[in-house]
């Protein structure tokens, strides 16, 4: 997940309080320069002003206007949607937002997705909350079903319409869908419509049973020889010695350690990093990933 496109404490260091559009771009050109897969980009569309809302500031980018803007000062990273909220907007909206990204970067679009969990948020979007898994597994069907023909027909139950047509589309007609969430239910729609799993705090010694989870969804929708983006999101990160007034970091020390971690994720079936670097300054954190695809991605 990206810096700087949300300002929520719990997401974001100080320094990205005052980080400007050009320096999201300097991060994920340096991203792209030390040779990691993707970057993510989080969504919520209107925070409330209430008390399960009290950690969250209002500061959430846009995804595809964000992504979009990324895509086009960068080359070959992947571009993610970390998690967009598929029920707040239709799915010919997603089909053709993310059909369109994908077609303008040269298919490097990854559209995760999660059925969200701000109940205010949905109020204020005239969405159901408590639909929002029922609604979440409908968009994924339609958006699958959107570029498969010149014209095409949904027969759904929150979205039926028919003989409509989404253009352009990602080069390969599909698009690689992710599903975030952290618990049963995210790792039974991986299995059954995902290609990818997006984690939320999931603990190395949960993924026996997510990925036994995943797999047994996957060969009752008839997917059994599917495979997935298991996702593992290791803590913050911070490679060397963290300084004093670093903000908290768990994954810390000289590369090899740092490899070392990344190695016993690795082998417990996790084959995509969700990283998250600590810093003080937007040059510490361009340091932070330049140090890790010199001197911690050749050790994996």
């Amino acid at each position: 997940m990206g810096p700087i496109q949300t300002l929520t404490r719990t997401l974001a260091d100080p320094w990205e309080d005052d980080a400007t559009p050009d320096d999201l771009v300097r991060v994920a050109k340096a991203a792209e320069a030390a040779g990691l897969d993707f970057i993510g980009v989080c969504d919520h569309v209107a925070i409330p002003d209430n008390e399960y809302a009290a950690g969250m500031r209002t500061t959430w980018y846009d995804p595809v206007a964000t992504l979009a803007w990324l895509g086009a000062q960068t080359t070959s990273i992947h571009l993610l949607s970390v998690v967009w909220i598929a029920a707040y907007r239709h799915p010919l909206l997603t089909a053709s937002s993310f059909g369109t990204l994908a077609h303008l970067t040269g298919d490097r679009i990854i559209l995760g997705v999660g059925a969200g969990h701000v109940e205010a948020e949905f109020d204020a979007l005239g969405v159901d909350y408590h639909r929002r898994g029922r609604l979440l597994d409908e968009c994924m069907d339609a958006v699958r079903g959107a570029y498969a023909d010149t014209y095409v027909s949904h027969d759904g139950e929150a979205y039926p319409y028919a003989d409509v047509g989404v253009s352009p589309a990602p080069a390969s007609r599909d698009l690689p869908i992710w599903v975030g969430g952290s618990g049963a239910a995210a790792w039974r729609r991986t299995g059954r419509r995902g290609d990818g799993y997006i984690p939320m705090g999931a603990t190395r010694d949960q993924y026996p049973e997510i990925i036994a989870t995943i797999r047994r969804a996957a060969e009752e929708a008839g997917r059994g020889g599917v495979g997935f983006d298991i996702g593992i999101m290791p803590g913050w990160a911070y490679i060397g010695e963290p300084p004093e007034d670093l903000p908290p970091a768990w994954l810390t020390g000289p590369p090899e350690k740092i490899a070392e971690e990344l190695r016993a994720d690795r082998a417990v079936g996790a084959n995509a990093f969700h990283l998250k670097f600590r810093a003080r300054t937007i040059e510490e954190y361009l340091d932070q990933l330049a140090a890790f695809g010199e001197q911690v991605r050749p050790l994996l």
